[in-house]
């Protein structure tokens, strides 16, 4: 027998019980609000009510800010892995923009605060930020267009791989420490003996040639390849 579709007035009682609960005179559908709970002298909680996330309910939740800061959008809780990620993601998304989120688990009628509205400070990592300017100052040019596939994209460590077989390619097996000197890439022997797009064979002890991978990418990066080749010495 299917299950029929919940709907946003099925997650009505359940929430008005809970803030009864909690000595709130709840009533529904007030102007533009679904549900407004009143306390005494305090500021007047607002629920909005949603069969599932959506970019509306979360620009609900928001315009709902201007009324009150004790805004909450609620949603059926569902089962599985794929809710608990879209539930995890959106209570870190509910947390940047003040907003508290209720799941309502229809089957029994359980009510769950995942959340609660409080302004958002958010946390700094300087290990990230770090990382980043590292990144920016490493790499050479600007050899990507935003929004491209992370597999396409030239970081500073392929483009030092790049110099690399570059220089191999032009002459042949070398010592890692020449062609450290001769591509200005100071971690060449780590890159090459590392091999994480396996385009490099050691050959004997701290002597590098390409590898068939290595010959391939001569033609799958040929663009990158040509500029890098003009910059390096003759």
């Amino acid at each position: 027998m299917a299950t029929k579709p919940p709907k946003e007035t099925d997650l009505y009682q359940p929430i008005k019980t809970l803030l009864e609960g909690q000595g709130y005179e709840v009533k529904a559908e007030i102007g533009a609000a679904d549900v407004v709970a009143v306390r005494a002298d305090e500021p007047p909680v607002i629920v909005e009510l949603k069969t599932g996330f959506s970019l509306s309910l979360f620009h609900q939740g928001i315009d709902r800010q201007s009324i009150t800061d004790t805004v909450y959008i609620a949603v059926p809780r569902g089962k599985g892995r794929v809710f608990q990620g879209n539930l995890k993601n959106n209570i870190a998304l509910c947390r940047r923009l003040g907003l508290g989120l209720i799941t309502v688990r229809l089957k029994d009628q359980f009510v769950e605060t995942h959340l609660d509205p409080a302004p958002y400070k958010p946390m700094k990592s300087k290990q990230r930020a770090t990382r980043l300017l590292r990144e920016f100052s490493r790499r050479v040019g600007d050899p990507n267009t935003g929004g491209s596939t992370r597999t396409s994209l030239i970081t500073a460590y392929r483009q030092d791989a790049l110099r690399c077989i570059a220089y191999l390619s032009d002459n042949g097996p070398t010592k890692a420490s020449l062609v450290a000197a001769q591509t200005n890439v100071s971690r060449a022997r780590t890159v090459m003996a590392d091999n994480h797009y396996g385009w490099f064979d050691r050959v004997e002890r701290g002597i590098y040639d390409l590898s068939p991978k290595g010959q391939q990418a001569l033609s799958d990066y040929a663009a990158e390849l040509k500029s890098i080749k003009d910059q390096l010495p003759r």
